[in-house]
This record gives C-alpha cells, sequence and structure tokens, in this order.
C-alpha cells in the first residue's frame, strides 16, 4: 500500500513535469509550424490515445448515453478549453520566452477560485487568500519581467495578454465542467473534449491560415515534429493518466496540489533545453507563484467540512 502510494506521487511529479515541459515543446513547434495546424494535430493524436483508452475502459457505451445538454456542455467546453486554449498557447509562445510563459499556471487556480467564490459561493479562507495574493504578484512580476507597471493598458506585450487569453480559457473550461459536466466521468469528458476540439482548430485553421499552410507542415524538422508528438502523448495523454490516477488514490485536492511544480518544471526545462535565461525577475516571481499556488492547496485542510446529508 506504501509503495503504490509513493508511485502515485511519483505519478504526479511527472505530471507536473510533462506540463511544465509543454511551454519549451509548445515553443518549438509555435515558432517553426502554423499554430493553429499544429494544434489541431495534436490535438487529433491525443484524442486517438484517449478514444482508445476509453474503450479500453469499457466505457464507450456512455456515449449512447449522454444527453443533449451534456453534449452542449462538452461541445462549449471543447470550445473553451481546446480551441481557445490551445490557440492562446501557441500564438503566445510565438512572441514570448517558454519559461516566462509557464508562469501563467499560478494564474489558473487563482482565477478559478475566485470566480467559484463569486458564482458558487465557495468557502475561503485567510490562508488561501494570502496564497491567492502571493500567487497573482508572482506570476505578474515574472511576466512583466519584474514590472508591474507594465500590467498598465496600453504597455502590455502582446504575448503577455495572449497569455491571460491562456488563463481566461482554463477558467471558462473549469466553471463549464462544473456547471454543465457534472454526470460525465472525467475520461470521458477529456476524450469527447479533445475530439471536438480537434474538429474546432481544424476549422479554424482553414478559416485563418488557409490550406497552404498545412502543406509546409511536412517541411518541418524532426525536432519540431517530436516536440509535437510530446505535447499530444506525452503534455495530454500521458499526463491526464497521472492526474487522473492520482486523484482516484489521493483526492482531488491532493493531486491538484502538484500543480504548483508546473512553473518551476516550465522554467527548468526551458534554460535546458532552449538555453532561455533565468533572470532575477523570473525566479523572484516563480518562487512567490509557486509558494503562493501551495498556500491555496493547504489552506484547504482547514475549510468547514460538509454535513453529511447537508443540502445547499
Amino acid at each position: 500500500m506504501i509503495s503504490a502510494r509513493y508511485s502515485t506521487h511519483l505519478g504526479l511529479v511527472g505530471m507536473a513535469a510533462l506540463w511544465g515541459a509543454s511551454w519549451p515543446w509548445g515553443r518549438v513547434v509555435a515558432q517553426a509550424m502554423p499554430p493553429l495546424a499544429a494544434a489541431c494535430l495534436r490535438f487529433v493524436f491525443a484524442s486517438v490515445v484517449l478514444l482508445l483508452w476509453l474503450k479500453g475502459s469499457g466505457r464507450m457505451h456512455t456515449l449512447r448515453g449522454l444527453r443533449v445538454r451534456q453534449w452542449w456542455g462538452l461541445t462549449a467546453a471543447s470550445a473553451v478549453g481546446v480551441l481557445g486554449y490551445a490557440s492562446f498557447f501557441l500564438f503566445a509562445l510565438q512572441k514570448v520566452p517558454a519559461g516566462k510563459a509557464a508562469m501563467v499556471v499560478a494564474l489558473n487556480p487563482v482565477l478559478t477560485l475566485i470566480f467559484a467564490v463569486l458564482l458558487f459561493r465557495e468557502a475561503v479562507n485567510w490562508i488561501m487568500g494570502l496564497g491567492l495574493v502571493l500567487a497573482v504578484t508572482g506570476a505578474l512580476y515574472a511576466l512583466t519581467d519584474g514590472s508591474l507597471a507594465l500590467m498598465q493598458p496600453g504597455l502590455s506585450g502582446a504575448g503577455e495578454l495572449l497569455l491571460l487569453g491562456c488563463a481566461a480559457c482554463w477558467v471558462g473550461y473549469t466553471l463549464i465542467g462544473r456547471k454543465v459536466l457534472v454526470t460525465v466521468d472525467s475520461l470521458t469528458t477529456t476524450a469527447i473534449t479533445a475530439a471536438i476540439g480537434a474538429i474546432f482548430l481544424f476549422i479554424a485553421s482553414m478559416i485563418v491560415e488557409g490550406p497552404a499552410a498545412w502543406k509546409t507542415l511536412p517541411s518541418a524538422s524532426t525536432t519540431v515534429w517530436l516536440s509535437l508528438m510530446a505535447l499530444a502523448f506525452g503534455s495530454t495523454a500521458l499526463a491526464y493518466a497521472w492526474y487522473l490516477h492520482g486523484v482516484k488514490v489521493l483526492g482531488a485536492g491532493a493531486a491538484a496540489a502538484y500543480m504548483a511544480l508546473v512553473p518551476l518544471f516550465g522554467m527548468l526545462f526551458s534554460g535546458l533545453w532552449l538555453g532561455e535565461s533565468l533572470t532575477m525577475s523570473l525566479l523572484a516571481g516563480g518562487v512567490m507563484a509557486i509558494v503562493g499556488m501551495a498556500l491555496m492547496n493547504f489552506g484547504r485542510v482547514f475549510l468547514p467540512k460538509p454535513i453529511p446529508g447537508a443540502t445547499s
């Protein structure tokens, strides 16, 4: 039992590493391929693996039982969490170094918590509040190279604004999942949203980039194709498998706490693989963001436990 729990924790570290590595991998792809076409291929490959996993788990038959409302929810989640997030992700990585871009991960749980409090009246305490402030300050400090004044309207770069679009899409995806998809299991949700999202990305690519963009793909180098495959199979399919197992064994809160490691791995791999420099503002902002995310997760331990059988 103890060894199984250790392997689960190692899997969650691997998940954080793969999600951190997605930023330098995405940077390599974004510099060499049309972003929307590349994103489409990423989710085509990932959805094939996820659908095979869904079939192997014996849950493919559940698709026939989905109601119209659930299909609309899955479609909305695909539009926001796949089409929106993947587009902002690769367009931002055309303009912003990968290590710096990875800092936006710290804003995801922050914005999600804020909207969960506003929309669903989720409980929060001072520890979570302190973590929220630290995570936001650290992420923005890193994104603006140590000058928070650059976040004023008209002063932010296009890349930084695109990264904020990533965070907004993640929040939208999370809130849609909470409100609409509560009756659909997580593997089905991920597999179907990936497949629908790939279709959306193909349509968007044909409209924005045109068929000529797809003709350029075969000329991409082996390194670029390996990075794209790593995004699809590593950062999407395998990382999700480890995360899902972690949620099953340890619970959602404990598994989500490992998200705090994502910016750290993002900076580390960007420096090792792409030779990006670790500036003092990036390091200081990264430390603040990671500590803030850890405090937000730690603070949940002290929230009042729901009374069994109570209704809201």
